[in-house]
């Protein structure tokens, strides 16, 4: 099996005293994708530096391609290590034109020169802007011109420090999936810093969630979505519901009847989490009480307390009869019942994530 195109082992960053990042190792395979994700703070800039060169680990071991580029003992200076880097700011040289920004650095003859900075500005979609000045460009331009720029020297992996954070909203899609396509095509192993889940989830072929110097959870994106390590896990990826509880017998109390808590002694507190679009609402029996499945389990009355229309689907928020614990439901569409409605509710229990608290 082949070397991974990037390999970390057991990085360790101190300042002043303090630990910034703590035991963190993955790898990255020729033409994946792999996001560092986590809140700001959590260490993941500080990691890409080191893999980049501009900051010294006092830990650990690079790799790339198999060949030791860093450790504490020896060290390839960053220009050497075939290791491209975008970041937020383009970093554009203004004096020099497109042509001239792609071009430099790159050593060789100069035909062979002009044939690769040519090929990737049509690559990018900026084959017809060799001669304009990044001040001419909008930011989605400058972007582009900053992707054929990182990749003009064949560079085996490609660092990205949060490189769509400065294009609005409506670019920023198109240059990340353009980006990608890119990349993916040159066989570039990617190691992406991002702190927006959403971003992580469309263009990672794996994600590395960080907090506090380490790597809590890694895996692909469904998987870690579906089966978050923590409540906090589960949190970072989208808005939840908490449900508190005490195990008794295996078993926990809550307002949609027992969930079975295997594993837990008795009188462990427990948090259930669900996320809001995994609540389900009777429309149809109103007062009454709904029907529910098996897998379903038990309905809960609750009353609402706002409801408000979010783009694609409404948020209502309700306060439970069974003890006042606040809940929100995501419901598809349009669905905005005034504040004081009674209305019953039932849960996903398959889509359910409990946690010791």
């Amino acid at each position: 099996m082949p070397h991974p195109r990037l390999e970390v082992r057991s990085l360790f960053r101190q300042y002043a005293g303090k630990t910034v990042v703590q035991d963190v190792s993955l790898e990255v395979q020729q033409g994946q994708v792999t996001c560092l994700l986590g809140p700001s703070g959590c260490g993941k800039s500080t990691t890409l530096r080191m893999i980049a060169g501009v900051d010294m680990q006092n830990r650990g071991e690079i790799y790339v391609d198999g060949a030791l580029v860093c450790d504490t003992v020896s060290r390839v200076p960053p220009e050497r290590r075939s290791i491209g880097l975008m970041f937020q700011d383009f970093a554009l040289f203004p004096h020099l034109s497109v042509a001239q920004n792609v071009a430099f650095g790159l050593k060789g003859n100069k035909s062979d020169t002009v044939s690769r900075v040519k090929a990737l500005l049509n690559k990018v979609g900026m084959g017809r802007y060799l001669d304009a000045y990044p001040h001419q460009l909008s930011g989605g331009e400058q972007q582009r011109v900053a992707l054929a720029r990182a990749l003009a020297p064949k560079p085996r992996v490609m660092l990205m420090d949060e490189p769509f954070s400065g294009l609005d909203d409506r670019l920023r899609d198109d240059i990340r999936d353009e980006t990608l396509d890119v990349l993916k095509d040159e066989g570039t192993a990617v190691l992406l810093v991002t702190h927006e889940p959403g971003e992580a989830m469309r263009m990672a072929d794996e994600i590395v969630l960080m907090r506090d110097g380490a790597i809590v959870q890694r895996g692909a994106p469904y998987n870690i979505f579906n089966a978050p390590a923590d409540k906090q896990a589960a949190a970072f990826f989208s808005d939840i519901n908490v449900i508190r509880g005490k195990v008794q017998s295996s078993l926990t109390d809550t307002p949609f009847g027992q969930f079975l808590t295997p594993g837990l002694g008795d009188g462990t507190d427990v948090d259930i989490v669900i996320r809001p679009q995994h609540i389900k609402i009777d429309f149809d029996r109103g007062g009454k009480g709904p029907n529910p499945t098996p897998q379903d389990g038990a309905a809960a009355r609750g009353i609402v307390r706002r409801a408000r229309f979010i783009g694609s689907a409404s948020l209502v928020e309700f306060e439970m009869d069974y003890d006042g614990t606040i809940l929100r439901a995501e419901i598809p569409s349009v669905f905005l019942p005034q504040k004081g409605t009674p209305l019953w509710l039932m849960i996903r229990r398959d889509k359910c994530f409990v946690f010791p608290r």
